[in-house]
């Protein structure tokens, strides 16, 4: 998680902003009690969520796994699932993962894309999004997670 606050603020530095980090808590209870030093371990501009042991688990919701990252467009659309060991902060997936959803439409055009972000895409090469697509399959873009969410709903 300090891994994360260090991509974070790497990313700001590249001016890439307005992006938003959430670290969802595992339910089980050795992990709740390991809550206060996760908050403490990140600064506040990355969100700590703490699962409720009576909630869906949001892991089985998104059909992933606790070390998973999901990277999201500006239009709320999944645009990479990494995991294991794709996850990992001391590999670049993650960091190219997100500069390719915040630079790229590759989910279709999105009404929330801002212009004035050319000038820092411009260094983002499709050398990363090769690299990327050897693990990833691309999502076909036609379902937000929010449609994910409820077709889950309702197999349960």
């Amino acid at each position: 998680s300090t891994r994360l606050e260090d991509l974070r603020v790497k990313l700001e530095n590249e001016r890439l902003v307005n992006i938003s980090y959430v670290i969802v808590n595992h339910q089980g209870t050795s992990s709740q009690r390991k809550f206060h030093l996760l908050k403490e371990s990140v600064s506040d501009h990355i969100t700590v969520y703490q699962q409720d042991e009576q909630q869906a688990d949001v892991w089985t919701t998104l059909n992933g796994n606790k070390d998973d990252f999901l990277i999201y467009d500006r239009c709320g659309r999944l645009v990479y699932h990494l995991g294991l060991p794709y996850s990992f902060l001391s590999f670049q997936y993650v960091e190219e993962s997100i500069k390719i959803a915040y630079c790229e439409n590759k989910c279709g055009n999105c009404s929330y894309m801002r212009p004035d972000i050319d000038g820092m895409c411009k260094n983002i090469t499709k050398k990363d999004d090769e690299k990327l697509a050897e693990i990833e399959p691309k999502p076909t873009g036609q379902h937000s997670h929010h449609h994910n969410l409820h077709r889950h709903r309702q197999h349960n």
